[in-house]
């Protein structure tokens, strides 16, 4: 199965000094290390210890506007709702609020999230395959700028939800348009095989149906086929397919206001080139651009992922059986993306000196109690002595939101950088989990104690 950042660079790794030259918010400083938007890296973990997240504020802005900017420039007026599963901090949220980004939510959790950052709930649309109905009635009750219909069966659960409660609440529906993204199976979510959306053949015949529910206005359709896409043809594919429905429908006399364009736009994680907005913002325009319609789209890695890296110390390098292997303290429970996607992410020393030092394959692994515990194979990287720093890059989405406590490991701290944030340059965002707080809330039965 071919890694969710597979690339046409795949049989050649980048060097250190070629993956922080790619990279506009890294630099290595001589005596500091390897600085993120400026903050020198080994200042955080000093204060930090590891491992622990950093989540540079000033790089979630600058691609927020650069994205912004790329429809501005083509001519579309679309409204930015940033995906909170990619990354779900308060911290993370209120900074893309405080750009204008609305909030694209699939669980009620993630909708009471959005809500405390700040982030109106006119700006939030509720997508996702099983809500229930507290989360739909949740909705419901915060009246949501638009809830994204999925199935047939959502649709007629949720015009008895809205009706018993006296609401009107504007939907899309959500129509699987059978085009494979090209990406890794288990973030393709456009296929026919896919558990997602609504089958395009019968989206027309339930548009009708939805017209005459009470308690729903149907606006709109909405369309995601994946994630981490950088070709422009699924994209291309998938809005085409959109267009005609939305010209279909409204030949049937039907009123379609609105397409939400989904998301998935990818970032390169060797040396790649990343998805392009401004690509995005044309093939959404070409297809989409003279239909008279509101857009939205629901970007989430393109916007976190870069801002985000996992810090790591060196517990020890090990030699077996020819092999050289270097332990971190770091994990699959930290970062699951390379144990659940092949997913491949850089890793470079933190120490200027210890990028500088000639480099011999190594796995690099973490001390999970799993095979699966790797975030590289055969990867060239120097000597790394024990308490020896490494970064791990564009891990800030589909990283520490994905954490677990697997091997009673507690959760990593995590710090933002941010120009605002006092003298160091950055602030602590959320602690080291205390080990007792692993077993705090379990409580053994009576006849146990």
């Amino acid at each position: 199965m071919a890694s969710d950042s597979a690339s046409t660079l795949d049989d050649e790794d980048p060097t250190i000094a070629e993956l922080i030259a790619a990279r506009p918010q890294f630099a290595m400083h001589a005596m500091d290390g390897l600085l993120m938007d400026g903050v020198p890296l080994n200042a955080i973990a000093d204060a930090l210890g590891t491992p622990s997240w950093v989540i540079s504020a000033p790089t979630l802005r600058r691609r927020y506007r650069e994205m912004a900017v790329a429809f501005g420039e083509a001519g579309l007026d679309v409204r930015i709702h940033y995906a909170v599963k990619a990354n779900d901090h308060l911290a993370v949220l209120r900074v893309l609020g405080g750009e204008g980004a609305g909030a694209d939510v699939v669980s009620g959790g993630e909708l009471l999230r959005a809500l405390e950052a700040g982030i109106a709930a006119e700006r939030i649309v509720f997508s996702g395959v099983g809500k229930t109905e507290a989360e739909l009635r949740l909705a419901l009750r915060h009246d949501v700028e638009q809830i994204n219909v999925e199935s047939a069966e959502e649709l007629e659960m949720l015009s008895a939800l809205a009706t018993a409660m006296g609401r009107v609440v504007h939907i899309a529906l959500r129509v699987n348009p059978d085009v494979d993204a090209g990406t890794h199976a288990k973030i393709s979510t456009g296929r026919a095989r896919d558990k997602f959306g609504i089958p395009y053949v019968d989206a027309a015949v339930l548009y009708a149906r939805a017209a005459a529910l009470p308690g729903v206005r149907p606006t709109g359709l909405a369309v995601h086929i994946g994630s981490q896409i950088r070709s422009m043809a699924p994209f291309r594919a998938a809005y085409g397919r959109i267009a005609d429905l939305v010209r279909q429908l409204r030949q049937d006399g039907r009123s379609v206001d609105r397409v939400d364009c989904g998301g998935g736009l990818g970032i390169g994680y060797r040396c790649e080139p990343g998805g392009s907005p401004r690509a995005l913002a044309g093939a959404i325009r070409t297809s989409l651009g003279k239909l008279d319609l509101k857009l939205m789209v629901e970007p989430g890695r393109w916007l976190a992922g870069p801002a985000g890296v996992l810090l790591a110390s060196v517990v020890l390098e090990k030699r077996s059986g020819g092999y050289r292997f270097v332990v971190l303290d770091a994990a699959m429970n930290d970062l699951v993306r390379p144990s659940m996607y092949e997913a491949w992410h850089g890793i470079v020393p933190v120490s200027a000196v210890d990028a500088r030092r000639p480099v011999s394959p190594a796995d690099i692994v973490g001390p999970v109690c799993e095979s699966g515990d790797t975030f590289a194979r055969s990867r060239n990287i120097p000597p790394l002595a024990a308490g020896g720093r490494v970064a791990i890059l564009d891990a800030g989405a589909y990283g520490g939101v994905m954490s677990s406590t697997y091997n009673a490991r507690p959760l990593a701290a995590m710090a933002m950088l941010d120009p605002g944030a006092g003298r160091d340059g950055f602030a602590v965002i959320r602690q080291r989990q205390p080990v007792a707080a692993l077993w705090r809330d379990e409580i053994v039965p009576a006849w146990l104690r």
